[in-house]
């Protein structure tokens, strides 16, 4: 959610959609309602994608809201011949018009995740400069390449984010070494810091950019938005030349 209100900040218009039956994407946008349609209904092909969604706070920044009954959803899914494609074929019957549609997943690569990476464009893969950080990696890029194989060939590593980064920890620093010298280029430059303001915002319901603009967290994440648009930029000018 702070990726999408930094990218609206650069005159974006960003849809996220929750996918996390946590809902924590939702509830850090100041979302709370339980009698509206949510990304569960929409994975059901019970409303067209864009009746579900709703503004946030933040200009510019929209949300399809996710709820509990996605846990519910991994399991009636798996009866559907077409499971992996409901995301898909959802944002197709009603596409959005924004810029950017950011899905926000759940941490497992149960049938929820492999919806949304069927659908995307390209995967930001978020890893906390923690240990056991990249033990998840290779079965996640195992995960890519079985969704490329079965359902979307062309499916993009956008990028690496390295996340709760604290230089005064020789453990962090470790796994910054090993997450760049892996994934090479395809590592953003930008760190996002573990920061008290960072991990504040959500509670209030606010983005970080609203709760405290001046604070490190803040300016992380329009540091990424800043590198991940003039990323797509230089990507979109070398397809064209």
């Amino acid at each position: 959610m702070n990726l999408g209100a930094a990218l609206a900040t650069f005159e974006q218009k960003v849809l996220v959609i929750d996918l996390d039956p946590q809902s924590n994407c939702s509830s850090g946008l100041g979302w709370s309602r339980q009698d509206a349609p949510t990304s569960y209904h929409v994975l059901e092909g019970l409303v067209p994608l864009m009746d579900a969604v709703v503004p946030s706070s933040f200009p510019g920044l929209d949300l399809l809201p996710a709820s509990p009954d996605l846990v519910g959803a991994e399991v009636e899914l798996l009866a559907q011949e077409d499971r992996a494609l409901c995301l898909a074929q959802a944002l197709k019957a009603s596409p959005p018009p924004h810029h950017w549609v950011l899905i926000d997943c759940p941490p497992s690569l149960g049938i929820l995740t492999v919806n949304a990476l069927a659908a995307a464009q390209s995967v930001l893969i978020p890893i906390q400069c923690e240990y056991f950080a990249l033990e998840g990696v290779s079965e996640l890029m195992r995960t890519l390449e079985r969704v490329r194989a079965a359902w979307n060939p062309n499916l993009a590593i956008e990028g690496v984010v390295l996340t709760l980064y604290d230089e005064r920890l020789s453990l962090a620093n470790q796994v910054v070494e090993e997450v760049r010298r892996f994934f090479a280029d395809d590592v953003f430059s930008t760190v996002v810091p573990r920061n008290v303001r960072l991990a504040e915002a959500p509670s209030f319901g606010r983005t970080i950019l609203e709760y405290d603009i001046k604070s490190r967290g803040a300016q992380a994440y329009l540091s990424l938005a800043r590198e991940l648009l003039e990323r797509r930029l230089a990507h979109e000018t070398r397809r064209a030349g």
